[in-house]
């Protein structure tokens, strides 16, 4: 891209090195999950969403400046058209160690064999309960059984490692940790259990009143389990267990117990091509007024993309005591 032989790497003024991605390629899903948007969602229209090939120049510009993990997000990123054609793309970008997914799997019965064979390795799967009308309740308009529908196709496709993903709010469904453990476990799947992010305006619960602590999980998982930690990483900021009779891992993710900022190594784009360089945080780049400006030329996209190094802050400083919260919700932000 600039002809150097050693690209420059992304390193931020804290001496941390970016070596993840997380690309949301849509803020629209197929549900409607009460900690992740309003129920009367306002999309961003379409016209304003980069194209396939627009995320993937950015995807390939990352990977040349170091990037090994590229996560596929939204939104439900499987709702996007055509959005197959940018995997295999990114697939097949040369240096780039790990394609991985995040969805809320209602979708897989249709897509699992082809992200296999478009190079995802492992892919992680929203369910935050087991009983159909919490599910309801909780997505607004979800049905359980396909998400579990998703889950067997998901098993069936062979990849390399699947895990739920559960994020936990008192007397809505902490009192299912021990039974979410079970059904991951006996499938041979991993779990992480998530702390909720305060992010956009909620009116089902207060956050405050709905906050579940990773310490609280953990104690409750150890009256069933035996879990012993790790030194595990898989590239994100989860803490790892391992389950004492097997290889299966159980994770948390903690942005407020266990602020995991110090260590961080990722950046996220929106959908609209915001270059979000914390998760907690409004500093940001506008990409894809870049790449509209400069349609053949790269230079300008990498220049943008190591600068922003700069600005990306020590970390987030979520308070669930504060009413204070970041406006834009978790489907735009990217999961």
């Amino acid at each position: 891209m600039n002809g150097n032989l050693f690209p420059p790497s992304l390193i931020d003024r804290f001496g941390r090195r970016i070596d993840y991605l997380r690309m949301s390629v849509t803020d629209r899903c197929d549900l409607r999950c009460v900690y992740c948007m309003s129920e009367k969602m306002t999309f961003v229209p379409r016209s304003q969403l980069l194209t396939l090939e627009e995320l993937e120049r950015i995807g390939s510009c990352f990977v040349e400046l170091g990037v090994k993990k590229i996560r596929i997000t939204g939104g439900e990123p499987l709702t996007r058209r055509n959005v197959l054609q940018l995997i295999r793309a990114l697939g097949s970008l040369e240096g780039l160690r790990e394609l991985v997914l995040t969805t809320n799997g209602t979708l897989l019965p249709r897509y699992a064999g082809e992200l296999k064979a478009a190079g995802v390795r492992r892919i992680n799967i929203s369910l935050d309960t087991l009983k159909p009308d919490r599910f309801r309740r909780i997505t607004r308009i979800g049905e359980l059984h396909r998400t579990l529908a998703g889950i067997d196709a998901a098993l069936e496709a062979g990849f390399e490692r699947l895990k739920i993903n559960a994020v936990v709010l008192k007397n809505r469904n902490h009192d299912e940790v021990v039974a979410l453990t079970r059904f991951a476990s006996e499938r041979g799947m991993d779990i992480s259990f998530i702390e909720e992010m305060p992010l956009g305006i909620v009116e089902e619960h207060d956050r405050y009143e709905a906050y579940y602590s990773s310490d609280q999980i953990l104690r409750d998982l150890r009256k069933h389990f035996q879990l012993l930690p790790t030194t595990l990483s898989t590239g994100g900021p989860a803490r790892y267990y391992r389950m004492a009779d097997s290889d299966i891992r159980v994770g948390f993710i903690s942005p407020h117990s266990h602020n995991f900022c110090d260590h961080c190594n990722r950046v996220r784009l929106t959908a609209e091509g915001r270059l979000l360089l914390c998760l907690g945080q409004e500093h940001s780049v506008d990409l894809r007024r870049i790449l509209r400006a400069h349609p053949s030329e790269e230079g300008p996209l990498q220049q943008a993309i190591l600068d922003a190094m700069k600005i990306k802050p020590r970390g987030h400083d979520f308070d669930l005591t504060q009413k204070s919260v970041l406006l834009r919700h978790m489907n735009t932000t990217g999961g």
